[in-house]
């Protein structure tokens, strides 16, 4: 029973270990990138061992890659969960760009959206890293496009509207606006962008 309680604790210990190394990882990746994480520096900054760094996460890349899994999974909870809990259809739609425009807009991470970063540093760069970026995008992309598919069989978007350039145009003002609000330091943007968007798919609707 000693035994047991010891190596639960010490499981315990290493998960919250975990997350703390990752809450730091994300935020100083969606700024420096994830070529600016190293074991090293999180382990300075968080006053951790580089050696339980090492054991917990191995390399730089598997660090990077499990950074990914965990900004994907407050995107998540930000911005899909909220959405998702609406019944499909136009009211959906406009749920996922609103959550996705105040999440860029409140800073969730410091830098903007964490992907819109990472993708244009490993846009490039083949390899896992890029791969599991690639993942995500095409994650976040699908859902417009079902969510798109799902207001036109309700009936609020035309049938004969492209779904998939829909949800490219409206990926592209959302995009737009995280670059610009970061390059100019203005929120404004954030409001062209609705604006842009709302008469998308005005132009959309039946």
């Amino acid at each position: 029973m000693t035994e047991q309680l010891t190596t639960d604790g010490r499981v315990a210990r290493g998960d919250r270990t975990r997350r703390v190394v990752l809450a730091k990882a994300v935020d100083v990746a969606s700024v420096e990138g994830l070529e600016g994480l190293s074991i090293g520096r999180l382990a300075a900054e968080l006053s951790i061992s580089k050696s339980g760094l090492i054991a917990h996460f191995g390399t730089k890349e598997e660090l990077q890659l499990r950074t990914i899994r965990a900004a994907r999974a407050i995107f998540a909870q930000t911005v899909i969960e909220p959405a998702l809990a609406i019944p499909p259809g136009m009211a959906r739609l406009r749920a996922l760009l609103d959550a996705w425009v105040e999440y860029s807009r409140d800073r969730r991470f410091p830098g903007g959206c964490f992907f819109a970063r990472a993708a244009h540093e490993y846009a490039a760069r083949p390899g896992p890293v890029r791969d599991a970026l690639a993942a995500v995008d095409e994650e976040w992309l699908g859902l417009m496009v079902e969510a798109i598919t799902q207001a036109q069989d309700a009936g609020e978007i035309r049938p004969d509207v492209d779904a998939g350039l829909l949800a490219f145009d409206l990926v592209a003002a959302l995009d737009s606006a995280n670059l610009r609000s970061l390059l100019m330091g203005s929120f404004d943007v954030y409001d062209q962008a609705r604006r842009a968007m709302d008469e998308r798919l005005s132009a959309a609707a039946t």
